[in-house]
């Protein structure tokens, strides 16, 4: 069992984050955020796959005025991404999000942070400090000190100004496209803080290289107990990176929503087309809302037995299979039928 770090608690939208509440997805849109049909269609695809907390880019007022819309019709909470300009803080807060992505160093003089911050406590709005390793201050990168802990002392200058204005509702992510360097400052960050942490790599890669990067790099901090909120940063469609996220909490059981998928290697038993079969059943369930384990093995000679925890599966045959149900034999199906005879037996037994 994992043990999770403690942090405070806060809430972004309706979905707290921190103490005892669930590790959270998040995900970010790559429309054009002023595109406000284009923007609520991602939002609402990326609610369906399992996101609770989206993020939007606000390069412009134009942008930021485009929130006006999207945060009264998004289903879940809208985090604005502000780089530079307070002013697009400003207005993103008056517009309807949720919390901010922001570095207070970043936005100019004193008195423009306060009146961000001010704000920001006035409407409950939390803000995350996103450190990313190659962005960092240059007084930092001229540091003979390694590269983790320029992004603790970065942070840590952030933070500082947040404090000083009586402001704590703060949530900080930690981010390099480097994995062990990302394992690194987070643990350091966690040895000295209790602010919730926001988890990922950034820069991960396409799908394939990004999900063993990010899977490896999360799912070290997440067994450790470091992390409230994930973000699987893919060059891919983002529903790509809801879906992962979901799969590294279920594979490390801190998270139960949604089917968990298992299949087996192909080997000299198989007699059906496995690969394809098996891309075909996480397709036809991926957006089952069932704390389910649906397995697809190669053959009947052992495939049922070593998948016998699952609560239902495939195992191959020779232009056929069976449908089986916790390793119980229940049906033998032609290899075109299979599919649909699986979910007639899943949907029946889910309604009984």
């Amino acid at each position: 069992m994992i043990n999770r770090r403690k942090t405070k608690q806060i809430s972004i939208g309706n979905v707290k984050i921190g103490g005892d509440a669930p590790i959270s997805v998040q995900s970010m849109c790559n429309t054009d955020t002023r595109d406000v049909k284009a923007t609520l269609n991602q939002i609402k695809e990326l609610s369906d796959a399992g996101c609770e907390i989206i993020r939007l880019a606000v390069l412009n007022k134009d942008a930021g005025e485009a929130l006006k819309e999207i945060t009264k019709k998004s289903p879940i909470p809208v985090v604005a991404d502000i780089h530079f300009d307070y002013r697009l803080a400003i207005q993103s807060i008056n517009n309807g999000v949720a919390a901010l992505r922001l570095n207070p160093g970043n936005i100019g003089k004193r008195e423009n942070v306060e009146k961000v911050v001010t704000l920001a406590k006035q409407q409950n709005i939390p803000i995350r400090i996103g450190i990313n390793a190659g962005s960092l201050e240059k007084s930092l990168k001229e540091l003979d000190i390694p590269l983790s802990e320029k992004m603790i002392m970065s942070a840590e200058g952030h933070i500082k100004i947040l404090e000083e204005l009586d402001f704590d509702k703060i949530k900080v992510s930690l981010k390099s496209s480097d994995v062990v360097t990302t394992i690194e400052a987070y643990k350091l960050f966690s040895q000295k803080y209790d602010y919730p942490l926001h988890i990922g790599l950034t820069e991960s890669g396409t799908l394939k290289g990004g999900l063993v990067k990010s899977s490896v790099g999360i799912g070290s901090l997440l067994s450790q107990g470091i992390g409230d909120t994930i973000r699987v940063s893919l060059t891919e469609n983002p529903i790509e990176e809801v879906y992962a996220g979901y799969s590294i909490l279920k594979s490390l059981n801190l998270r139960k929503k949604g089917v968990n998928f298992i299949s087996c290697p192909t080997c000299g038993r198989t007699q059906i087309k496995l690969i394809e079969l098996a891309k075909k059943v996480e397709e036809r369930f991926k957006n089952l809302d069932a704390n389910i384990t649906i397995a697809t093995m190669g053959c009947a000679v052992n495939g049922p037995g070593e998948a016998s925890h699952a609560d239902f599966g495939i195992a191959g045959g020779i232009n056929e299979g069976y449908i089986f149900k916790k390793g119980e034999i229940i049906s033998r199906v032609p290899e075109d039928k299979l599919l649909d005879e699986l979910e007639n037996v899943i949907i029946n037994s889910l309604n009984m």
